[in-house]
């Protein structure tokens, strides 16, 4: 070949005349310059599509969350049950919640070994298939083993979802929204667990209404399997495989370019054959030619990712994010709202104010950036936990107290942990491990929420609830440690901008 994609690099900018990075795999590091993508020419309309679908997979997991609640009432009953085996054990009934969750552990098991063979297309595509099976087992379920096998299909969906779909939106999304787009992820999250909220509260009071709730999400389902089916591959990945010698360099750089033109809106290939060209060199300066093993996920500066990630969501979690929504009902009965004996209207007047201040994450984060929110709301979070501590211990006789700590702790949580974490696991993997990086880091989550919703109890029982939320006031501000000084900020640059500043 005349024209070697892998060393033409005079279409590519550099920051500074001069600047240079060490910069390289994890097993080693290599001078290279620190190159500056191109300002990213985009139609709006033409981003839509390429978000929507991908994201449908996180309304599928909210909505999970939000129609269980509603479910489990209905099950229980034997008045609108509408099955014969209504009368459920305390652990039938836990299988029947956690069900998809330990379906998702296994989701991002699967994903760590499938995710990068698959892609991050197809692996969405796999999602909605197994959404659309656990629905569909769940609700037609003739007795209670096929109905936790549903469970476990359903979670395998969003264990596959909750990894492809921040990967495949970070990676086709153009830098200057790259941010809003994935915190919008989350906002989909929220607005899932609110229509399963509402239609709870909906079919709360019909025989059989169990099954109606885990029907409802069928057409969701099969839409996001036709949109995925629809959109094109992730350019970066179909580069990537062609470095690693699964492809052929020319034809991958013609098929991510004519990707990458469907994905910004453009006509012409010219206008983003200089960021493909881009991505290519990138790849040239890490050794992406070969494959990633398993032991340099903990070696070098993908060591620091991992801890970046992992970190995050393991904080996410054990600041007792369960334990606290946990705990809501409880404390609105205790101030008196007339709402509060209705546990279908309590969620939902919880999911809206989640979406309505997830939605202001997602309009200020590409703007004020990813540190400012983090280190503002796990602030609100640490002091809210504090509070409700000391309504338990201290003042048990101002419930307004904990109202106002319980609403502090969800519109914190919603500014920082809920959209932020998600959107740093997807951008701070280096491309070659992106992949297994953001499987483990999704594993991490649902295994630290596992962690958290099972342990609760026994150590409410043996510590008491006030110092229980101290202990977890205590683990918010050591996470804002760890925020201050290990998170980097990565508003506004490329993904290869962020591999390169690791």
């Amino acid at each position: 070949m005349a024209d070697d994609p892998l060393s033409n690099s005079t279409t590519t900018n550099k920051r500074a005349e001069g600047i240079q990075l060490q910069h390289g795999d994890c097993e080693s590091e290599s001078t290279a310059p620190l190159l500056l993508a191109p300002h990213e020419s985009y139609r709006l309309s033409a981003a839509i599509l390429p978000f929507l679908f991908p994201a449908l997979g996180g309304l599928l997991y909210g909505y999970d969350i939000g129609a269980t609640s509603g479910a489990t009432i209905s099950l229980k009953s034997s008045t609108f049950s509408g099955t014969t085996w209504y009368n459920l054990s305390s652990l039938q009934t836990g299988l029947a919640v956690s069900g998809s969750l330990y379906g998702a552990l296994i989701g991002s098991i699967l994903a760590f070994n499938i995710a990068d063979f698959l892609g991050r297309r197809r692996e969405l595509i796999l999602s909605s298939v197994s959404y659309l099976i656990g629905a569909l087992l769940t609700a037609a379920a003739p007795n209670f083993p096929i109905m936790v096998v549903g469970r476990f299909f359903y979670g395998i969906g969003i264990g596959l979802a909750m990894h492809a779909a921040p990967m495949y939106i970070a990676e086709t999304a153009p830098s200057q929204i790259r941010g809003m787009l994935i915190s919008l992820k989350e906002f989909f999250i929220v607005l899932g667990m609110l229509l399963g909220y509402i239609a709870g509260s909906l079919f709360v009071e019909v025989v059989s209404g169990w099954r109606y709730m885990y029907a409802t999400s069928t057409p969701l389902c099969l839409i996001m399997g036709i949109g995925m089916c629809w959109l094109p591959a992730s350019p970066r990945w179909l580069l990537l495989c062609a470095i690693q010698g699964k492809r052929n360099i020319m034809e991958s750089k013609e098929n991510a370019t004519r990707c990458l033109c469907r994905l910004r809106g453009q006509a012409s290939p010219d206008l983003v054959s200089e960021q493909v060209d881009l991505i290519l060199d990138e790849l040239s300066y890490v050794d992406q030619e070969r494959q990633a093993g398993f032991s340099e996920i903990f070696q070098g500066k993908c060591l620091k990712a991992m801890i970046i990630g992992c970190g995050l969501v393991f904080f996410q979690q054990v600041t007792g994010q369960p334990s606290v929504l946990y705990y809501a009902a409880t404390i609105l009965q205790s101030a008196g709202f007339s709402g509060a004996s209705d546990a279908t209207r309590v969620s939902v007047l919880l999911g809206l104010l989640k979406l309505i201040m997830t939605g202001v994450a997602v309009l200020v984060v590409d703007r004020l950036g990813r540190r400012p929110l983090l280190i503002g709301g796990v602030s609100g979070i640490a002091v809210s936990l504090f509070l409700l501590s000391s309504y338990y211990t201290l003042l048990k006789d101002a419930p307004y107290v904990a109202v106002i700590a319980l609403l502090l702790y969800v519109g914190c949580y919603q500014l920082s942990f809920g959209p932020i974490g998600w959107l740093m696991i997807s951008e701070v993997f280096p491309l070659r491990l992106r992949g297994r990086g953001l499987s483990i880091a999704v594993l991490v989550n649902f295994a630290s929420n596992a962690l958290v919703t099972f342990a609760f109890s026994p150590l409410e029982d043996l510590i008491g609830t006030g110092i229980l939320f101290s202990a977890f006031g205590v683990i918010a501000v050591a996470s804002l440690v760890f925020i201050f000084f290990i998170v980097p900020e990565t508003k506004g640059l490329t993904l290869e901008e962020i591999e390169a500043s690791l």
